[in-house]
């Protein structure tokens, strides 16, 4: 696994989180942020904690867990 990707992201109190049709929504006091989620990648949120998912272990697919975890963090 990633080892950046496998880290959870907390997500802090008035920001919240939503995936639709594999964009990713950020909204928070100073602003929204969207980002487009890669092929065979997901997320996961509980409560107030993100988890950034990956359906296989090709090297495209590795890369990108990272890329896009960083990027949502």
């Amino acid at each position: 696994m990633s080892r950046i990707g496998k880290l959870p992201i907390s997500i802090p109190a008035g920001v919240t989180v939503t995936e639709k049709d594999n964009v990713v929504t950020v909204k928070g006091p100073k602003g929204e942020l969207t980002t487009n989620l890669a092929e065979n990648i997901t997320i996961k949120v509980e409560g107030n904690t993100l988890e950034v998912l990956r359906s296989n272990d090709n090297n495209n697919t590795k890369t990108m867990h990272g890329t896009i975890n960083a990027l949502i963090n």
